[in-house]
């Protein structure tokens, strides 16, 4: 980790995987720390070729974005392409003074120049392997890989 979460920084979480996380690091983290939720269906570069995924979720962000020092969250980091998408919905509300990633696993294999500020662990994995982190209901972490088979969702 590179430094200290700013003490009132936002945290937004996007779905379907950062958002348990974004509402796990805002209550550990010192400090108050408004929580909201982002669903970034819309705003990937590949909606026109994959469509509208079933679980499409609003975007919830309770507070003001504009000099705003957001935390955004995402499970895993891969191609970049998720957390371009939310950044792009995230000057929808406004401009924010800073935009720190927080994820819990980066995986390599960027197609965008984007990195994250804070990181769980870094792991190497086979491109024809997406990454599945879960939460057990006693909220234990579970990870865990598959074959891809394309869902732009995973990754």
């Amino acid at each position: 980790m590179r430094g200290a979460v700013a003490h009132d920084a936002r945290f937004v979480g996007i779905y379907s995987g950062g958002a348990w996380i974004a509402q796990r690091l805002a209550s550990m983290v010192p400090g108050e720390h408004p929580l909201g939720y982002i669903d970034v269906s819309f705003y990937r570069d590949d909606f026109a070729r994959k469509g509208l995924k079933p679980e499409v979720k609003r975007t919830d962000l309770p507070f003001d974005v504009e000099s705003a020092t957001i935390i955004l969250v995402d499970d895993v980091l891969y191609t970049g392409r998720s957390v371009r998408a939310a950044i792009n919905e995230l000057f929808d509300f406004g401009r924010p003074a800073r935009i720190e990633l927080a994820v819990l696993i980066d995986r390599g294999g960027r197609e965008l120049p984007i990195e994250a500020t804070y990181v769980g662990a870094r792991l190497a994995v086979a491109r024809d392997l997406s990454i599945v982190v879960s939460q057990a209901d006693d909220g234990r972490l579970s990870l865990g890989a598959e074959p891809s088979g394309g869902d732009a969702q995973r990754a």
